[in-house]
Parts: C-alpha cells; structure tokens; sequence
C-alpha cells in the first residue's frame, strides 16, 4: 500500500510538471516593429491629441450631436455590440469549463421475449414474458485540467472577448472620424458655394461689360469677347451645379453613417471651426498600443497562441472520472425503495496512440495560424505608423500650402479689380482676355485656399484617429 501511495504521488508530480512544459505561459512577441523605422520618433511628449475625448477635440456642438446620433444608430457599430454578446456567452462556456458535466435522465422501457426462444424456454411456467423497466439516473463526469487544454481554451475565449470590444472601438474611432471628415468636407463645399457665387457676379458683371462695349463699337471688343466672358461666366454656373450636386451626396454618405434616410444635415460654417492643432504624437511605437486595431491584433494573436496550446495538450492522455448513480425497478410501485438504489464509479484515462494523423495536423495548423496571427500584428503595426506619418506630412504641407495661397489669393482679387478697371477705361493696349484669366486664376486660388484649409483640418483628425483617439 505504501509503494502504491508513493507511486502516485510521484505520478502526480510528473502530471504537474508535464503540464507546465504542455501550457506554455503568454508573452506579447519581442522585437515585431524596429523603433528605430519609426519616422518622427524623436518627438518625445507623452501628452497627445490621441488622450482627448472625442468632445474636447470636436467643440462644434452641431458636430456633437451628429456623432452622439451616429454611435447609437450606426449599423456597423450596433452589430459590433451584438458580437461583444456572443464572445461573452463563450467567455461564460470557457469558465464552465472546469466545472463537472451533469446529467438528469428518466427511462422506461417495456420488453418482450419471445416464448419459443432460448430464453422464453428459460421462463417458469405462468411467469409473463414481457418486462416493465423504470430509471432514474444522475451521472457526473468530469476531466482533468492535467496539461492546461481547459484553462488555455478559457485564456483563448477570453483573448476573442477583448477583440471583439476592440473591434468595437475600431469602427467607433473609424465612424467619429468619418463623420468629422464628411462634416468638414461639407462645411468646405458650402465655403466653396460662397466663393463660386462671388465668381458668377463678377463673370455676369463682365459679360455684361464687354457685352455694352461691343455695342458700343470700342475698339478691341469683339463678338469674340462677348461669346468668351459669357463662356466662363457659364462655366461658372456649371461648377456651382456640380458642387451643389456633391453637397447632397455628402450628406447622404453623413447619414448612413448615423444610421439614417437621407436627409439635410445641419451644420456651422468653415470659419467656426477650431481644433486643438498642437500635433503631440509622443513616442510612436508606444502611442500606437493606443491604436485599438492594434489591440485587437495583439488579441487575436494570443488566441491563436492559446490555441496552440490546446492543440499541444491533445497529445497527452486524457483523465476522466465519472460518476452516477439513481433508481432502478421492473415494477413502478417499487421504483422509489432503498432497494432500487444502483450506482458506480468510474475512472479512466485515454491516450491516442493512432488517429490518422489528426491532432498532429491539428497541432501543425494552429502553429501556422499563430504565426499569421504574428505577422497580421507586425502589418498592421507597420500599416498604422504609415498613417501617422502620412497624417503629419499631410498637416504640415497644408499648412505651408495655405500661407502661401493667402497671399496668392489677395494678389489675384485685386489683380480682377486692376483689369476690370482698365478695361472699363477703354485702353486699347488691354486685353479683355487679361481680364478673363485674371478671374479664373483668383477663383482657383480662392478654391484652392478653402481645399488647403480643410485638409488641415482633416488631416488633424487623421492623426487623432491614426493615434487610436475617439475611444474615450
């Protein structure tokens, strides 16, 4: 008896370590992005756009309302809260998992024997040959955690529930940014109206102009002015309509991402707008572990690591103890006495020896799944420090751009005043073409303006959104 204690006890031992060398512990992989790669690393400040809420880096209280509306009502975003609720019910399954499989059954069965069989023969004289069989039953079964398949599964539920709620963040951090895009792409086309119908007054005023010359006989001034002032003041009326046109499809693109019909939108004007343009990105390899699809990255790669351990613990024997027990009688008037009473127990290990190959196929697909797993994490790491980049370069040739245009635009205004007023005197030495070229290049420099302005602007929610902000 004391060689068989001492045997299981070192069995139990070996059981214990073996299951620490099957169940391998979690560590986030080394070295999966270089910081020295990193383009802006040098701007050390952990203080970021990416730490605002949303509501401090939009203050257009108009733009509030219509992100509040959009994180209710998204489609997207509603069917990411309903897949959180799935990943918590296998959450719940992979607690249970520790815990014994009970089971509750009631039988009946009734039998005949035939009487010309070996059996019936058997029967005594008078005896019926047909049996009444009434169970109760209660059986337990439950399997050792040994080699950490059970808690590896549970740590892989776990892993899939956190990716779903940053999955989750990652289309509500997609769909603010998107909205304060469209908003302001939709504030810059009303801008742009503003600007277009100043351009059609001035071109209806020199057409006009060059039309009373003409008939006026003044040298110069031909019918092939007329015909070219009255061109471009057309063409000016064709860009409004295009413009209005694409005021209506933002607006469309603005309601389906609230969740709506189509509808007008409300809205501020381009001037009102102000974003806090302090571009702190801090050190990138670490502001990016902000960046919720990089979560959610991380979080499927340690699911698939998890699931490599379960794939490694199929190999080892499986110990299962069972138990049950309940009531038994042929006659139903006697089912519930202490002699109905049946019960056993149960112990039992199976390991695999032969099972074509499956658990070691098993085994060698989820290794390769964890390493696509890895390198779905190293790309999107590497896809998200391009997107800061980008953002950055983008604010600051914007920036650059509009300082410039500014001072463009205020030469090319009062270069239309200078050659509407010449022409207006009659010299003959001015060409109403200088007058024409004149409005079409303040008009370009005024559109020009409006577009550098409202990239700016969006290229500061691209670096919010590229730093993973939008989820507080």
């Amino acid at each position: 008896m004391r060689k068989l204690k001492i045997v299981l006890g070192f069995g139990l031992i070996v059981f214990v370590l073996q299951s620490c060398l099957v169940a391998k512990e979690y560590a986030s992989p080394d070295n999966i992005v270089q910081t020295e790669e990193y383009r802006n690393s040098e701007d050390v400040d952990t203080n970021t756009i990416a730490t605002l809420s949303w509501k401090e880096m939009f203050t257009d209280p108009i733009l509030q309302n219509h992100i509040d509306h959009a994180l209710t009502n998204n489609i997207d975003h509603l069917i990411a809260l309903e897949q959180i609720k799935v990943a918590e019910a296998y959450v719940k399954q992979g607690k249970a998992g520790f815990y014994p499989t009970v089971n509750a059954a009631a039988n009946y069965s009734l039998s005949r024997i035939s009487e010309n069989g070996i059996q019936g023969q058997m029967l005594q004289l008078g005896v019926s040959n047909q049996f009444h069989l009434f169970d109760l039953s209660l059986n337990v079964s439950w399997e050792a955690d040994i080699w950490g398949k059970i808690r590896s599964q549970k740590r892989a539920f776990d892993a899939s529930f956190m990716q779903t709620h940053a999955v989750k963040r990652v289309i509500q951090t997609q769909l603010i940014s998107g909205i304060a895009k469209a908003y302001y792409q939709l504030l810059a086309l009303d801008k742009e109206v503003e600007v277009l119908e100043k351009s059609l007054e001035l071109r209806r005023t020199s057409f006009e102009t060059t039309e009373a010359m003409q008939q006026s006989g003044i040298e110069g001034i031909t019918s092939v002015a007329v015909q070219q002032t009255k061109a471009q003041y057309l063409e000016a009326q064709v860009m409004l309509i295009n413009i209005n046109n694409q005021i209506r499809l933002i607006e469309n693109a603005i309601c389906i991402l609230m969740g709506d019909e189509p509808h007008d939108i409300e809205r501020s004007t381009l001037d009102e707008q102000v974003i806090d343009s302090t571009l702190k990105t801090g050190v990138p390899i670490q502001l990016l572990a902000n960046r919720p699809d990089v979560q959610s990255a991380e979080y499927n790669y340690r699911m698939a690591f998890e699931m490599v351990n379960v794939a490694r613990a199929q190999f080892y024997p499986t110990l299962t103890i069972g138990v049950g027990g309940g009531l038994q009688s042929r006659d139903i008037n006697n089912w519930f006495s202490i002699n109905s009473i049946v019960g056993n127990l149960v112990g039992g290990i199976v390991a695999p020896i032969f099972n074509q190959r499956k658990i070691r196929t098993n085994f060698e697909v989820s290794q390769i799944q964890q390493e696509q797993a890895r390198l779905n994490y190293r790309g999107v790491l590497i896809q998200a420090s391009k997107e800061v980049s980008d953002a950055l370069y983008n604010y600051q040739a914007a920036e650059e751009k509009m300082e410039i245009q500014l001072e463009q635009e205020e030469l090319l205004n009062q270069s239309v005043e200078d050659s509407q007023s010449l022409l207006a005197s009659g010299l003959n030495n001015f060409s109403y073409l200088e007058v024409l070229n004149a409005q079409q290049s303040a008009l370009n420099a005024g559109l020009s303006v409006i577009g550098s302005q409202v990239r700016k602007m969006t290229s500061i929610v691209d670096l919010y959104q590229a730093l993973g902000g939008g989820v507080k």
